[in-house]
């Protein structure tokens, strides 16, 4: 994952780093289940991707689904690979499920 993805490790940086972006942000999830690791893994140059090409006008937080149940329930994920986008902290769009980087940038440029 590139730098410009913040990776928290509990709930509280989770809502730490929210709190600190300014303008929107691209929540991914992650799980650590057989299936999900395999999905984000494949998902995770993808994402990393789209946090450079938007880097400035969005900021981009990869979050464990274990670890971090509180943003999983607040945003209604369901599976992992997920992705949602927040705007002041409310959810403008949800996408669960592997996404090509072509579908990352539509998803994106679709609900910026």
């Amino acid at each position: 994952m590139a730098r410009r993805v913040h990776q928290p490790l509990e709930n509280e940086e989770f809502d730490f780093i929210l709190a600190l972006a300014e303008g929107p942000v691209l929540a991914y999830f992650c799980g650590t289940w057989p299936k999900a690791v395999k999905a984000c893994k494949e998902m995770d140059p993808v994402v990393a991707e789209a946090a450079e090409e938007y880097a400035g006008r969005l900021t981009v937080i990869k979050a464990d689904m274990t670890r971090c149940p509180v943003p999983v329930r607040r945003y209604g994920v369901e599976g992992a690979p997920s992705v949602v986008l927040l705007k002041g902290g409310e959810t403008v769009a949800l996408a669960a499920g592997p996404m090509a980087g072509s579908a990352l940038k539509t998803f994106l440029d679709s609900n910026l």
